[in-house]
């Protein structure tokens, strides 16, 4: 009789990805999808930016780390470059840094504060629409949770809708200098 045993759990695969604006976060279906830039399979991700937003991605083949990774039960912090339409206030950055009550409750304090924008940055195609009167800022903003467009939401809120928004640090892990469209097995 032959026996065969099941194979040990091997260490879980964690991968970081630099998502283009305008690519799906999703490896099947119409469109710009992870798949155009990832050839390694079965792997997910562990949240989601939406089709506007760019930034680091991590993918993994363990469901129970990718569970860890994206629900806000865990308070994971993923911290995000936001450019925004106006130049933003300090009573604004007090607002986010307070929590925002939204359609769908309150959010988290957020850690929030303007910066310049970033020298690392990339171009972004196609590029942001650009007001002759109405100039743009930059803020560094921190949230533990995961809600669907939640940053592009709280911006609203306190007056200064999202143009260009980057996550830079999921967690322990950091874009630093990965490449546009590349990924790092990690």
């Amino acid at each position: 009789m032959l026996l065969l045993l099941a194979p040990s759990k091997c260490m879980a695969k964690i991968i970081a990805f630099n998502k283009p604006f305008g690519t799906l976060c999703q490896f099947s279906g119409e469109g710009n999808t992870l798949a155009k830039y990832i050839d390694i399979a079965n792997i997910y991700p562990a949240g989601r930016l939406d089709k506007d937003s760019e930034g680091l991605v991590i993918l993994t083949d363990d469901g129970k780390l990718q569970n860890q990774i994206s629900s806000p039960k865990f308070n994971k912090s993923k911290i995000y470059v936001v450019q925004v339409d106006g130049e933003i206030t300090n009573e604004a950055v007090q607002q986010l840094s307070k929590g925002i009550t939204l359609n769908d409750g309150s959010t988290r304090p957020a850690k929030a504060k303007i910066i310049a924008q970033p020298e690392w940055l990339w171009p972004r195609v196609p590029p942001i629409r650009q007001r002759k009167n109405i100039p743009t800022s930059w803020l560094q903003l921190s949230i533990s949770e995961g809600r669907n467009r939640q940053v592009r939401r709280m911006t609203a809120h306190v007056g200064f809708p999202t143009l260009r928004l980057i996550r830079t640090q999921v967690g322990e892990w950091q874009l630093n200098n990965l490449k546009l469209g590349s990924y790092v097995v990690l």
